[in-house]
């Protein structure tokens, strides 16, 4: 753990620190020194902004205030990023079985015969599962799924990874697309008198969302030493493979993906100011200003987007945003002079923007002329997010020799669900 640019007593402090929370365990060590340095880091951000917010005041701004800041800006960030790393870590669950930890007999076969696949090609055993059940896998048709332990631990581990996914709703599904009908307008209701007529109502108006699940692949390469190494872990090296490039792409797609072989970002849907919103488009407050907050009073457009949504959707609404949206919007306070933006509590915790949630999401644009730069709203309400049951591998040892190439294909879909659950900040006049 690096402590580098510190204080020698200001090092001293964060060491007891460590030691008094991790009480011993390496790895909640790391994650506590991590969250004791971002913390530091924070204070002195907080110091140097009022610095520079002071001789803003005074017209006398010097050029080295504003590099101070910039530099520990950027030692923030890199702060929080190593502790979200840390933290991430070790939350990863070990691949196991059932609820109880035990796999079933079905369970271990399949686990058997399917390292027997990855390690030397060996098909026989899948394919005597596939007689036995036709929806194990089967070669002709891509591969052979992986084992359930398997696969569900790519998907707590994209869950980690991927912010959209954390905070979207997940439908698993066994067809191509998903399907999901929503009212239009719903049947006409009214008061009447005891003794009044009742007239026939109208029927509701449904329509229909379709969430077609697209093919994402990895394509993981290995030596056949590795392979042949039997204290390696195949379901960990492979989550551990794939994880990083799945989450990548879904990250991106889920944001602005334009729906072609891909999944529909909530950023290509069609957007529209608030005052004139309807369904099937998303509304926004604009920032005041041609790429950029407002000159006085910066905060009141944030304050005008929180309240643009529904209380009903605000209980659980969340900001989203990248990390250089998020420096700018750091910088920012309220009418009593306390910041916006607040770190996490804890180590694992978001930072929180008003007290909503903060999600950092590096595929979001950055601030800039007509930028939809800022998101908030209830994004399990608001999106969702559709996966197909099964996670397949083919082995390939013949297109990179001396390595074996390792074709791993799950298909995901995702678009908006409830257009009134998320509101967008637009950096524009009006």
């Amino acid at each position: 753990m690096q402590m580098s640019g510190m204080a020698p007593e200001v090092r001293g402090e964060i060491k007891a620190e460590v030691r008094g929370i991790a009480g011993g365990d390496p790895a909640a060590g790391e994650v506590a020194g991590a969250f004791a340095e971002f913390m530091t880091a924070f204070d002195a951000f907080k110091d140097a902004n009022d610095e520079r917010l002071a001789a803003i005041e005074r017209r006398t701004l010097d050029p080295l205030t504003l590099e101070k800041l910039a530099r520990i800006d950027r030692t923030l960030d890199a702060r929080k990023a190593e502790l979200d790393r840390l933290t991430a870590r070790s939350q990863r669950p070990p691949i196991a079985g059932d609820d109880s930890g035990r796999p079933s007999a079905a369970a271990l076969e399949h686990r058997d015969a399917f390292h027997g696949y990855v390690r030397g090609g060996g098909e026989a055993g899948l394919k005597t599962l596939e007689a036995k059940a036709l929806s194990v896998g089967s070669g002709p048709d891509g591969g052979y799924l992986v084992p359930e332990a398997t696969e569900a631990e790519i998907g707590r581990r994209l869950a980690v990874l991927s912010p959209i996914r954390a905070l979207a709703s997940v439908r698993t599904v066994s067809t191509a697309t998903y399907k999901r009908p929503f009212s239009v307008s719903g049947p006409a209701s009214g008061w009447v008198g005891e003794t009044a007529a009742r007239p026939q109502t109208a029927s509701p108006t449904l329509a229909e969302l379709a969430y077609p699940a697209m093919e994402l692949y990895a394509m993981p390469a290995a030596t056949q030493t590795l392979l042949d190494d039997a204290v390696v872990d195949i379901d960990a090296w492979l989550a551990d493979e794939v994880e990083t490039a799945f989450a990548a792409q879904e990250g991106t797609a889920f944001v602005t993906g334009n729906g072609v072989n891909k999944p529909t970002g909530f950023l290509a849907v069609d957007v529209e100011p608030e005052a004139d919103w309807e369904w099937g488009k998303l509304g926004y407050i604009a920032s005041g200003a041609a790429g950029a907050f407002a000159a006085s009073n910066p905060s009141d457009r944030l304050i005008d987007l929180v309240y643009a949504l529904k209380a009903g959707y605000r209980q659980n609404a969340s900001f989203v945003m990248n990390r250089r949206t998020q420096a700018a919007i750091r910088k920012l306070k309220d009418a009593d002079g306390n910041y916006l933006w607040q770190p996490p509590a804890i180590a694992g915790g978001r930072a929180s923007l008003m007290s909503f949630p903060l999600a950092e999401v590096e595929e979001m644009p950055d601030i800039g002329a007509n930028a939809l730069a800022v998101a908030f709203g209830d994004f399990r309400r608001g999106y969702l997010v559709v996966d197909r049951v099964g996670v397949r591998v083919l082995r390939d040892p013949y297109s990179a020799k001396p390595y074996v190439l390792f074709y791993t294909t799950k298909r995901v879909g995702g678009g908006v669900q409830d257009f009134d659950a998320i509101k967008l900040l637009r950096f524009a006049e009006s």
